[in-house]
Order: structure tokens, then sequence, then C-alpha cells
């Protein structure tokens, strides 16, 4: 037997999906505003996990859209050598509408190529989509009824039959469940067991109220009935636990017959979850009279659990790029896809050149290459050249969890200090320039921060000393919403766009050893 301990995707990966396809696990989550979009995760044996590819790269427009909005909750399944994806692109969620379009892409192979996007609806999120063994498909979806007088106001699920040769929706619109007391009804996935077609959903919220219910009935269009033990996981009445807001929930069998559920949570510092909503994984079993719970008898799932399985689990989170011949695929860009047009690798041999782009609260054209943060604790640095003519222009490293929270330690000029380092904060839509500046010479300088759970200290070295640059900042701002706080390097020319550009050495994270100093 191996140990998992959890979370086996530590950071920012909420929303998991998980699926087995011969003797390869898969899991997609969600993307958010970060390009490309739906990462795709691979494990042989469930215990250790590989970053494999990512689904969306041209194929979805995100300029424009809202925080915490663009791709949500995709769903990975797989049917006659096929692999099928079906999510959410969101638009809006200004009370009381929710502007949010399904789609569906398909491939031979998880790396492709995907088809382009086929549009399938808008009346709700969480898209699902179930392969019925008389070899109809059914998408599944959560409703949203902006009557509602609740500021949620999700309706429960619909289900509708898909026709891929007509490549559209085709018939009446069931809706097959209308949620419990506990509400916010998402997240829907169907399975077919023992003669009864199982509905998984979230609900709750993503908050500290999350939670999974099944129900189930003999007909896919229902009746569906719900566990008369509902729910069957939930964090809501055990404070103690480190594990918060645990829910959205989907299936796997193992071929040793083992069942497992991967489910999102948090682990929340002072109540801020900076590094987001990550993956972990349960046993589940099937109970005598054909209800699913988790293995250990409870409802709050386990730090670490058990697995049929030869390996050890070993979690690598350590990030080096050297910038040499291509960008390493856990980069990413905000809403635009990290490539040559911004990101060259090419103009100055052992840099990357990155063009100025718009400032970091655009929506738009911001150049901004990030990784998540992982861990409570690391280290991320990078060397940088940069030559900055006016205040507009600015280059370095920071922190980042959305347009209105972050933040820069940057190079950029003063008018009577000639270039020098400055700090940007910006704390739910406050933005402050800090008064501290520190006048450096016009060569390379390296830029470093030190986290260590809710603070972080900026460094800078030009020379063979690091040094302290302005006070420790306390970073829990960086945490809310839907995603998790990333680390990266930008560049802005705000007189003009592309207007100038610096050029980055390498870039490395490392994570806090045990027994480190």
């Amino acid at each position: 037997m191996t140990t998992i301990i959890n979370p086996i995707l530590p950071g920012f990966n909420p929303d998991p999906c998980i699926l087995r396809v011969e003797n390869t696990y898969y899991i997609a989550v969600s993307s958010f505003e970060w390009l490309p979009g739906i990462r795709i995760y691979t494990s042989n044996d469930l215990v250790n996990w590989f970053h494999e590819t990512d689904l969306l790269t041209d194929q979805a427009d995100l300029k424009g859209n809202p925080s915490n909005c663009s791709i949500w909750a995709p769903q990975i399944s797989y049917d006659a050598g096929k692999f099928y994806c079906v999510y959410t692109n969101v638009k809006n969620t200004t009370r009381p509408f929710k502007d949010c379009h399904n789609y569906l892409i398909t491939a031979d192979s998880i790396h492709g190529p995907w088809s382009e996007p086929l549009y399938l609806n808008s009346s709700g999120f969480d898209p699902s989509l179930f392969h019925d063994r008389n070899g109809r498909k059914w998408l599944l979806n959560e409703i949203w009824d902006y009557r509602y007088e609740t500021p949620n106001k999700s309706a429960g699920i619909v289900l509708q039959e898909l026709d891929l040769k007509e490549e559209k929706l085709t018939g009446p619109i069931y809706k097959i469940f209308s949620g419990t007391q506990l509400a916010k009804t998402e997240a829907p996935h169907l399975y077919h067991r023992n003669g009864y077609y199982y509905l998984l959903t979230a609900e709750g919220g993503t908050g500290k109220d999350h939670a999974v219910t099944v129900c189930r009935s003999k007909e896919i269009t229902g009746p569906y009935e719900t566990d008369p033990n509902y729910p069957m996981m939930t964090a809501k009445e055990s404070p103690d636990t480190p594990f918060k807001c645990t829910g959205h929930g989907s299936l796997v069998e193992t071929p040793a017959g083992q069942w497992f559920m991967s489910y999102l949570m948090t682990r929340p510092i002072e109540g801020a979850a900076i590094l987001g909503r990550e993956t972990a994984l349960q046993e589940v079993y099937w109970t005598e009279d054909n209800w699913l719970a988790l293995a250990n008898g409870k409802k709050i799932p386990d730090q670490a659990i058990q697995i049929k399985a030869a390996t050890v689990q070993a979690k690598e989170t350590d990030f080096y790029d050297p910038f040499t011949d291509s960008l390493k695929k856990e980069w990413n860009g905000r809403r635009i896809l990290p490539e040559a047009s911004w990101c060259d690798l090419s103009s100055r041999p052992g840099f990357l050149r990155m063009l100025s782009g718009e400032s970091l609260q655009s929506t738009f054209q911001k150049h901004l290459l990030a990784i998540r943060q992982k861990d409570f604790q690391f280290s991320a640095q990078t060397e940088l050249r940069f030559e900055p003519k006016t205040f507009n222009q600015m280059a370095g490293m920071c922190l980042y969890l959305n347009e209105e929270n972050y933040l820069y330690q940057c190079v950029t000029y003063d008018e009577t200090l000639g270039i020098v380092l400055r700090m940007m904060r910006c704390t739910k839509g406050e933005f402050c320039l800090l008064e501290e500046q520190v006048a450096i010479e016009n060569q390379a300088i390296s830029l470093k921060v030190v986290v260590d759970h809710e603070s972080a200290q900026f460094y800078y070295k030009q020379g063979s000393d690091w040094q302290k640059f302005g006070q420790r900042q306390h970073i829990l701002f960086l945490a809310g919403g839907f995603t998790g706080n990333f680390v990266g390097i930008t560049v802005q020319d705000l007189g003009v766009f592309k207007g100038t550009f610096a050029d980055f050495r390498y870039f490395q994270y490392q994570p806090k050893k045990i027994g480190n100093a």
C-alpha cells in the first residue's frame, strides 16, 4: 500500500474532472482567465501527477472578460477512441444575469489536435457530457434562473440529448434535479452502475458550505431520488479540519476495483486561501443499498489515503526556465497566450525578450508571464536587463491574483534619480505607489521575492549581495475569488504599446524544503 498526501495537485487547480482511459488517469481543471486553458494532468498510479498538456490554445477569446470569469469547470470523457471536452466560457457574472456559453471540443489524442469549439448552449454553466450505453449522448448543465430573489440563482440540473451528426442539441430539455435545501446546485457528473444512473452535484456554493450530493434514477431522464444521508461529503460542520470548501466531485474506478473521487478543497491561512482551490483525492465505496459514501465512514475527507500501488508519492514543485529553446509549458498568460509576438526567445539568444504591454490592470493586452504559487513557503527570482527612459516604462517581477490585487517590484524611471527600483501595490482595487525608491545602475539587476505564508520580502542585487527592498509585505489580500496567487514577470510601456522591451536571463521558483535555513 502507498500513502497519498493531499492535495495531489497543490496550488490553483480547481474543479477537477477525473478520467481513466486504459492504464492512464487524467484530471482536467479550470483555468479561468489564464491561457493556455484547461490544464490536463496525468498519472499511471493515482499517486504521482504530472502536467501533461493544455487543451485550449487558440480556440478561446478571453480578451476583456471580467475577473473570475472565462473558462469554468471543464469535463473530459472518452468514448469509442475519441476524447471529448465540454467547458464554459463565462463573459459576465453581474447579477442578476450570468452570460455563459458552453462548448464541445474533441480529439483522437489528449495532445490533440483538438477540434474547433462547437457551441452548445448558454442556459447555465458546468456542462457535462454523458455517453449512454445505447450510443446516445446527453449534455447536462446547471441552469441559471435570473428571476430568483436569492443572490445565487442556480435552479438545478438540466439534461438534453446531443446529436453529433447534426452538431446541435435536440429534443426536450429535462430538469432532472432541482437540488436540495443546500441550494446552489451545480457541477453535474453522471454515471451508470448496477442499473442506476447516478448524478453527482456540488451544492452549497464554493465557500465553506461546499458539498457533494448524490441522487439516482433507473431512467436517465428521471425522476431522481436524493441520497437520504446527503450530503455525502462536506467540511461545513468541521471547523477543525485543515481542508475547507470541499466539493465538486467526480469519480474513477481503478483496474483493481477501488473507487476514488477527485474534489476541490482549500487550505486557508487566517481564512484566506492564497493558494486558491486545489485538487485532492478520496477513496469512496458503494454501500449495500447502492449509495456512494466516503471509505472512512465520515463526511469529512482524509488528508492522507491509502492506495494499492507500488510507488512513493513525490511532489516536486520546483520550476526553472533558462529561456533557451522554448518556453516551459508551465507558463501562463492572462487572457492571452504566451507567444512569440511578445515573448521572444530568438532576438537575444539565451534571454527572453518581452515586449511591453498594457498595465497590470488591463483585461486585454497585458504582457504578464506567470506560474501558479504552489507552496506556502517559496522563493522566486529572475535577472533582467532594462533601460527605461520614462516613468511610463516598467519591468520586473510580481505576485499577482488579479487586476485588483497584486504586488509589483519594478525597474522604472524617475526624473530626478534616473533608473530606479519601485514597488506598486493594488489591494481590492485601491492602487498605491510605495514611497521607497532605490537608484540603480544601468546594468543587469536581479530581483527576488521570499514568501512565508502570509508575508513576502522583496530583494534586489547588482553585484554579489542581495539587498532587502522595502518593508515585509502582508500578502493575504492575494487570496479570493475563484483563482489563486501567481508569481511572474512583466513589462509595460504606457506611452507606446510595445514601445520598449526587457531581456530576462532566467526565472526560478523554489519551495522551501524541510530542513532549509
